[in-house]
């Protein structure tokens, strides 16, 4: 490396510089032959020994700042930092832009080459001579003699030992005393504590300033995949540009050369400020382990086969300490033998077997007691091959892990490989759909990933682990992959290929595509058939599997029917009480119920629930999964009651057989809540789900699907509860999360953008309620099918905010689209059909059709009374609906008396004071006073208002209505001074809650201007 020198202050004498250059402050007699020179006069000098400052050093700034802090912060003099880390990590380059950086601040500045302890003393020997302290013929000491010289100045100086090896072989060579710095480059991470500073790998935005500043570049995209190819290390990064530089190479060309020839092309291009290639700047580490721990560098090559991401070493060299190595190659035999992995021919087995029989030779070569292993990571944390030990785990840079592979002859490397994947599978548990195991195989993921073949049994475990554990899109990528590479191997029709085949149609309708997850079981469904007959369980299984999702795509005609269909098939086949028998009971109610008919479903639910309690015990989660459905299908059926208290019952039993924090219990507590909130109770439903979410996340994560799901609900309570832009923006923060975890087209996501849609109506937004729903459509047509629930959903919503807009022709003509579609799908006395119907009456009659309104409501009035039951719900709010435009149709008698007739039932079902009971008392003043009784519409809306401020608050909308009522009555009933008074009270409360220009605002104003001239 090229040496200089530079001299500094006042300096009025001569600056030599090169290796050999020498600056002298004291008074000096030179002999030169038999001629004696005169003493020369002292001259002052700043000694200086540093290399050129190297080029704009990026994304260092912080570390400089932390040099700096930690060298004049030191409580000791001299302060000592050991900048260490892995080698071209940049460490000389740090150090060269802090000397440089704060030259100023020393009065001595010296580089020495640290490496070497030989060469080390040499460079003391020159400093020696230079400060005037050593003739070329003294024997004393030159570190001695500087350590001396350091002591004894009273300024300020820094010593900068570059590429030491260890703290050990150092110690003789750092200066005890003096007001000075010492810094340290080292690749060894063996220093102390308090004297250490990991330099680690570039941030990614510096990094890819790097890059393309040096190359010359400006794709940043391009320019970010090879950061992140090259794991962001700086002589990589230099190295690459370099070679850029010189070849004209775009970014693009040299990422595809670094994947098809990554060993030499990290044999091109020279970095500035480095001597070394990443080919060459390990290789002393390599030879040195080679000599002194061959079971470190055995770690090294295993460790190489994984991720870069930290590597739980302990966990997966555990197997070594009880098993031989020849017994970890046998197990894992038995696995691929029970997963159907292996070939039959013998020719092939043989074959197969020879590279996995060379594995158990490298697994001989590994460390086996705790003691070993904790020397080989020892060693290679010496050489900082590898970072800091945490916890078991080590990260181990991906340029760390490629050359030391590629050291290697490709047979070579394919045995270490093979080593790796059996420690690997040796260590993950065997039945990945159980929570517990779910820690470990996250630990071991993207090891997974990198170190197993698709045909592994690990790679199916692991993928089983991921859709268990809500993770359906990897899930089904990974099966994807083992359906593809077994194919290959085995066949397309090889019973473990099929089995794959099953799996992957599994995860893509669990993933929301329930198209493709039909047509694939409808795939598997003949060629099952043909090799295992008609009757084999596997076969129904398949059967039951595309009867589902026939109803998951909205054919819950077909699906109904296609259970009913296997259900005797399997009553014949495995028995009438057989666990799979009664699954398709199960799931024969439940398409019942999804046809529109609760009470048959909750009947047939009731009938299972003592079959599954004789057959598989009461505390069997089978048997209460059928509890927990004829909970559901008794809210559905209109006795939300009921259902509330079967959850209510069911959750302890599910705590105490299944543990508190089980799937099935934050289930059950979620349906607890909703049946809750339907209940009225809605303020009890947000608490609950709120503390739900702080469990969920806990257990299964911030973003697990049944976390998003409470999410999802929590939002909605809280718009029911009245804040509807609360609920809209928690829906806004929830959907980005929807479609990371779940994908764009997901059924959650589209849902999470439906409620979007709900609330941003509700919270006072129509216009972008409507074009929210109008955008969702084709999406939900797309993916979903026109005819499936929620796209008919979306229709219905997008033909409420046309109506809402004010254009109530088009929202009329909409619902009468959608209703014979809703006929269609779901049969003419489907709830969903019912509330269509519903929406065409109220929107016939906003288009100013009062009279078929009324007519509509007085036909649907009926069927809701047959199918729902008289006094359900939705059978009250059609009622209430036929009153309204009754009156609106010019007949207020006929009114009045629907509404004191329904008020009754309100009062008796749902008690005197709930809302909808309140509405019902409104209206009923209200054509109280339009048939000519205004004292006694005056008195109705006095008993009202008390009622509405208690429930609804003294600033609620409708509170705020009936005062306005009350007001206007109070008028027409001959007292204007009342009536002024009133409505001067209602005024700024108005303008406050709704503001100036609200039209309620507005009207206010008006009446209180007109009882003001009549006062």
């Amino acid at each position: 490396m090229e040496r200089s020198i530079e001299v500094g202050g006042d300096n009025r004498g001569v600056a030599m510089t090169g290796d050999r250059a020498t600056a002298v402050n004291v008074g000096h007699v030179d002999v030169v032959g038999d001629v004696r020179l005169p003493p020369r006069p002292q001259v002052p000098t700043r000694p200086v020994q540093l290399p050129p400052r190297p080029p704009r050093l990026l994304g260092r700034d912080e570390m400089v700042a932390e040099l700096r802090a930690r060298l004049a912060g030191g409580r000791s003099q001299p302060c000592v930092v050991a900048v260490h880390g892995l080698g071209g990590v940049g460490k000389t380059s740090l150090a060269l832009e802090y000397a440089h950086r704060h030259l100023r601040d020393y009065q001595l500045v010296w580089q020495l080459p640290a490496a070497d302890p030989a060469v080390l003393s040499a460079a003391f020997a020159r400093l020696a001579a230079l400060l005037g302290l050593r003739d070329t013929v003294d024997a004393a000491d030159p570190v001695d003699q500087v350590h001396a010289a350091l002591a004894a100045r009273t300024e300020p100086w820094l010593l900068i030992f570059d590429n030491a090896p260890e703290a050990d072989a150092l110690r003789p060579f750092l200066p005890p005393a003096g007001p000075g710095h010492v810094l340290i480059t080292s690749r060894s991470g063996s220093w102390p504590r308090e004297q250490g500073l990991e330099l680690p790998v570039l941030e990614p935005e510096p990094a890819v300033a790097l890059v393309l500043s040096r190359s010359g570049q400006d794709d940043a995209a391009a320019a970010s995949a090879v950061v992140a190819e090259l794991g962001a290390l700086p002589l990589a990064l230099e190295q690459a540009a370099a070679f850029m530089a010189e070849t004209g190479l775009a970014l693009g060309e040299y990422l595809d050369l670094l994947h098809d020839q990554r060993a030499g092309l990290l044999a091109q291009g020279q970095a500035w400020g480095y001597e070394e290639r990443i080919t060459t700047t390990w290789q002393l580490a390599f030879r040195n382990l080679a000599g002194t721990s061959r079971q470190a560098i055995a770690l090294l090559r295993v460790l190489a086969c994984y991720s870069h991401e930290a590597i739980p070493y302990h966990l997966l060299l555990s197997p070594l300490e009880g098993r031989t190595a020849r017994e970890l190659f046998a197990k894992d035999v038995q696995r691929q033998r029970a997963y159907g992995r292996l070939p039959g021919s013998r020719v092939r087995l043989l074959r197969e077997f020879r590279p996995w029989m060379s594995a158990v030779a490298v697994l001989q070569e590994l460390p086996r007691d705790p003691l070993a292993i904790n020397t080989a990571v020892g060693a290679l944390r010496g050489h900082s091959l590898i970072g800091q030990p945490v916890e078991g785990t080590v990260p181990v840079h991906r340029l760390v892990q490629a050359v030391t592979l590629d050291q290697l002859a490709p047979h070579e490397q394919q045995r270490w490989r093979d080593a790796a994947a059996v420690l690997l599978e040796s260590v993950l548990p065997d039945d990945p759909t159980r929570v517990a195991a779910w820690p470990r195989y996250a630990l071991l993921l993207p090891h997974i990933l990198a170190a197993l073949t698709p045909i592994s049994p690990g790679m199916d475990k692991t993928a089983q682990y991921l859709g268990a554990s809500g993770d359906y899109r990897t899930a089904r990528s990974l099966f994807r992959e083992i359906c593809e590479a077994l194919t290959a191997k085995l066949g397309a029709e090889h019973p473990s290929t099929l089995t794959a085949r099953h799996e992957l149609a599994r995860w893509t309708g669990e993933l929301g595509d329930a198209v493709a997850a039909r047509r694939q079981y409808a795939e598997l469904l003949p060629i099952r058939m043909g090799q295992l007959g008609a009757e084999h369980p596997i076969t129904l299984t398949i059967r039951h599997e595309l009867a589902r999702w026939t109803g998951e795509l909205g054919d819950a005609v077909a699906a109904r029917r296609q259970y009913a269909e296997l259900l005797p098939v399997s009553e014949r086949v495995q028995g009438p009480e057989h666990p799979n028998t009664l699954t398709i009971r199960h799931e024969l109610a439940r398409w019942t119920g999804e046809l529109g008919d609760a009470a048959a479903a909750r009947d047939m639910y009731a009938d299972l629930v003592p079959i599954r309690e004789r057959v598989q015990g009461p505390d069997h989660p089978d048997t209460l999964a059928a509890r927990a459905n004829l909970a559901q299908w008794t809210g559905q059926a209109g006795d939300p009651a009921a259902a509330r208290d079967q959850y209510a019952a069911l959750l302890p039993i599910r705590e105490r057989v299944q543990g508190p924090e089980h799937p099935s219990a934050l289930i059950n507590r979620h349906e607890l809540a909703r049946w809750t909130g339907e209940l009225g109770e809605a303020e009890a439903a947000r608490d609950q789900y709120a503390a739900l979410l702080v469990v969920r996340e806990r257990v299964s994560g911030p973003e697990h699907p049944d976390t998003l799901t409470i999410r999802h609900e929590l939002a909605r309570w809280t718009g029911e509860l009245g804040d509807a832009a609360a609920a809209r923006d928690q829906y806004a923060a929830l959907l980005p999360l929807r479609e990371r975890v779940q994908g764009r087209d997901h059924p959650d996501t589209l849902m999470a953008r439906a409620n979007l849609a709900q609330w941003t109506g509700q919270a006072g937004d129509p216009v972008a309620a409507r074009d929210h729903y109008a955008a969702l459509l084709p999406i939900r047509e797309r993916v979903l099918g026109p005819q499936h629930p929620a796209t008919l959903i979306t229709r219905h919503e997008l033909a409420r905010w046309t109506g809402e807009l004010g254009d109530a022709v088009s929202a009329r003509d909409q619902y009468a689209e959608l209703l014979i579609r809703r006929e269609h799908a779901s049969g003419a006395d489907h709830p969903d059909t019912l509330t269509t119907r519903h929406n065409l009456a109220y929107w016939t009659g906003q288009a100013g059709d009062a009279v078929a309104a009324r007519d509509q409501c007085a036909a649907l009035l009926r069927v809701r009374e047959r199918v729902l039951g008289p006094e359900h719900p939705d059978t009250l709010i059609t009622w209430h609906n036929l009153a309204y435009w009754t009156g609106q149709a010019g007949d207020g008698v006929a009114a009045r008396e629907q509404y004191t007739g329904l008020l009754a039932v309100r009062e008796r079902v749902l008690g005197p004071e709930h809302p909808d009971t309140l509405t019902i008392r409104h209206e009923l003043a209200r054509w109280i006073g339009e048939l000519g009784d205004p004292v006694a519409a005056r008195e109705a809306y006095a008993a009202l208002l008390p009622l509405r401020e208690r429930v609804s608050g003294p600033e609620h909308p409708d509170t705020l209505t009936a005062r306005a009522n009350l007001a206007y009555w109070t008028g027409q009933a001959g007292d204007p001074v009342a009536a002024r008074d009133q409505y001067a009270a209602l005024l700024p409360i108005r303008e406050r809650v709704l503001g100036p220009g609200h039209p309620a605002t507005r009207t206010t104003r008006g009446q209180l201007a007109y009882w003001r001239e009549r006062a």
